[in-house]
């Protein structure tokens, strides 16, 4: 299996080199060179796997052989070790024919670890196979952080930097980062917003020059396909379990940076008969505005109590653009310029081929707080910020009552304390047992300019 770029001028590489590039040279998205597909048969003769062996099956062509078998058995087995659900990702019925995905049974109660969980298990094998080191870095609006440093803490070979955006993130979420205290792992608190830190580390990645000798950077952000391609796995669970192949489902997914919901549209090009998709947005609704206006233009960013999804800059839509393109790396180039610049505009074609697969809807903070309180009062059921946008998303948008519609519960509540109580009479969502004394951890960050020079500084001190 070969890897382009979305631009067209940076060379084809092969999965382990993709896995290590994070972003394309030519600054743009890799991704496979033809998207494997698998019959209705071959998709209804797994429905009786579990998640790992699931996930074995719908990775492994992705890596076509460059990691043995047993080896990336090994691979997924250790990253889904941790999940404190023995399903992984346990589905929970709200209504008819609606169900809530639960991707919060990680170890930092987000649907991050399904893929950082992964990808820090198979950078270790591949830098242990080629005795390099790496520094890895990564911009968080939450919940990335805390499940990349879980990911990469315990790796020999990696030193990771972490930037989120300061005051800009729950508390639960900035401690889940900030407490581990091991040598390897660094946070920074960017006095910006996220844009400005998923900026920065894509600057980075574009000129490397002030690392050390022998250190090149790794992504942990969803620019690295291997985290899109481990996201993938439980649109295909969710789907086998409500009957797929031999009925279609739809998915409500809150998304910011467009990586999740991109998944589901690589699980429909593989054969999973997805129905729907349905983009849920917070009053950051730069795919909304795209979706339902072709407005794919930089507004201001507003802080909202759905932090994870305040972003303007949705970075894995670029993916979906060369889809929409006909794959012409000249076209992406030129409508990510136009972006650069201030507003991109899909033509026609691209735009109605975008809509027969994806709906899009928008929900503001006093919206979510209203979500959250009915559907306690109604179900006793706590949704976190995130889930409510998406749960009132798959509602407003559904096409057809008779499919299922399943809403991607993408964080525990429990991280989002404000957020629930701002809702009303609703039982305090307890943290897990193996978080329970969060706040009583010590913490570790820096506080610093949003300048890039500031931040290359601080990296090459600690590489050095």
């Amino acid at each position: 299996m070969k890897f382009v770029s979305t631009r067209g001028d940076a060379p084809e590489l092969d999965f382990e080199s993709v896995v290590l590039a994070g972003l394309a040279s030519d600054g743009g998205l890799y991704v496979p060179k033809f998207i494997p597909k698998f019959s209705p048969e071959e998709i209804a003769s797994w429905a009786n796997l579990n998640y790992q062996d699931l996930a074995f099956n719908i990775i492994s062509p992705f890596v076509d052989g460059e990691i043995s078998d047993s080896e990336l058995k090994t691979i997924i087995n250790k990253a889904y070790s941790s999940f404190r659900h023995d399903g992984i990702a346990p589905m929970v019925q709200l209504g008819h024919n609606e169900w809530v995905l639960e991707l919060f049974q990680g170890p930092t109660l987000a649907f991050k670890d399904f893929a950082l969980q992964f990808l820090g298990h198979l950078l270790d094998h591949i830098l242990t196979k080629r005795n390099q080191k790496v520094a890895v870095l990564g911009a968080t609006s939450g919940d990335t952080g805390s499940a990349a440093i879980e990911g990469c803490r315990r790796c020999e070979n990696i030193d990771i930097f972490i930037l989120h955006p300061h005051n800009r993130v729950s508390d639960v979420q900035r401690k889940q980062m900030t407490t581990v205290l091991s040598e390897n792992v660094f946070n920074v608190a960017l006095e910006g917003n996220f844009d400005d830190c998923q900026n920065m580390v894509k600057a980075s990645f574009r000129d490397q020059s002030f690392l050390p000798d022998q250190r090149q950077l790794v992504a942990v952000n969803s620019i690295n396909w291997a985290r899109i391609m481990a996201q993938i796995v439980y649109y295909f669970y969710a789907g086998l379990a409500l009957g797929g192949p031999h009925r279609k489902i739809s998915f409500s997914v809150p998304t910011g940076n467009f990586g999740d919901i991109y998944a589901g549209y690589l699980a429909m090009q593989m054969g999973l008969p997805i129905e729907q998709l349905v983009i849920a947005t917070n009053q950051n609704d730069i795919l909304h505005r795209c979706i339902s206006n072709n407005d794919h233009s930089k507004q201001p960013l507003e802080q909202s109590l759905a932090p994870s999804m305040d972003i303007m800059v949705s970075s894995n839509f670029e993916r979906l653009l060369f889809d929409l393109y006909d794959r012409d790396g000249s076209q992406i180039k030129r409508l990510m310029s136009d972006f650069e610049k201030g507003a991109m505009k899909l033509s026609d074609s691209s735009l109605e081929q975008a809509r027969k697969v994806f709906s899009s809807f928008r929900l503001d903070d006093e919206g979510l707080l209203e979500v959250i309180s009915e559907t306690y009062a109604n179900t006793g059921y706590v949704l976190d910020p995130h889930t409510a946008i998406g749960l009132a998303a798959g509602r407003s948008e559904r096409k057809n009552r008779n499919t299922p519609m399943v809403c991607l519960a993408t964080a525990h509540p429990a991280k989002f304390p404000d957020a629930i109580k701002a809702a009303g009479d609703i039982d305090d969502p307890k943290l897990p047992n193996h978080m329970r004394d969060l706040f009583e951890r010590e913490e570790r960050y820096e506080v610093l300019e949003n300048d890039i020079n500031v931040i290359h500084e601080y990296m090459k001190k600690w590489l050095s």
